[in-house]
């Protein structure tokens, strides 16, 4: 694939956020006073390889996400759309695909709940698809030993454990995850399990996905406890950058 490849990013963004709470949802949660998307958008529009950013709003919500984008400062050299989603994530992420116009080779499909992503790794995924990968997946080593249980007969009762997995050999995925344009078209179509990431879908088709380096900073906020460690992070940034 030529290093000219244009290149797009998915973020899917209309998830209610359970875990959170109740409120907004979850990517429309402030994050240092800024909703926790529009720190996610930036951070995908940081690479300069990005040139389209597409949001897949909740279905009934694309105008006040439309207006959300519109309200804050991003970089003019980047294009944005938004288009409303569907009721799973595989329905949104199909819905930004389908949303693309033509021109763009690599698609990006990033989590609007991974608002830090430092801007190396968007382009340490990037530049592995451009060599050739059709799927590329950022991931961390396991801090934590992982085990195997039998799911308990009452929730919150005790677990058999089955298995001790090897941990070198484990990873934990963030986003953004990037492919070939046509791959994940593909697999958008054939694949019909409501799976929990894009990188899964193209394993399905007996594809190889390959991993590049993860980092810290693209965490996930789930919990409230999330929300502190990411207003760290940006307090330490701002200390650092003077922004």
């Amino acid at each position: 694939m030529s290093s000219e490849s244009r290149t797009a990013v998915v973020i899917p963004a209309a998830g209610r956020g359970v875990r959170l709470g109740p409120g907004a949802p979850k990517a429309l949660r402030a994050l240092n006073g800024t909703p926790m998307l529009i720190h996610a958008v930036r951070a995908m529009a940081e690479s300069r390889a990005v040139s389209l950013v597409v949001v897949v709003a909740p279905p009934d919500g694309a105008p006040e996400v439309k207006t959300l984008l519109d309200d804050h400062a991003l970089p003019e050299r980047t294009d944005f759309l938004v288009v409303p989603g569907g009721e799973s994530r595989q329905e949104s992420v199909r819905a930004g695909l389908d949303a693309l116009p033509p021109g763009f080779d690599v698609v990006l499909v990033h989590d609007a709940a991974r608002p830090l992503v430092p801007v190396d790794t968007v382009d340490g995924v990037i530049e592995a698809v451009r060599d050739g990968a059709p799927a590329v997946v950022p991931a961390l080593p396991l801090a934590d030993t992982v085990k195997q249980v039998e799911p308990a007969e009452r929730a919150g009762g005790p677990e058999a454990v089955v298995a001790t997995p090897e941990r070198a050999r484990l990873r934990a995925v963030q986003t953004p995850q990037g492919f070939d344009r046509a791959t994940l078209v593909r697999a958008h179509e054939s694949v019909t399990d409501n799976v929990t990431d894009d990188a899964s879908m193209v394993e399905q088709l007996g594809l190889p996905v390959v991993v590049v380096p993860g980092h810290e900073e693209a965490f996930k906020v789930t919990r409230p406890l999330d929300l502190v460690l990411a207003e760290a992070v940006l307090a330490r940034r701002r200390a650092n950058d003077g922004f």
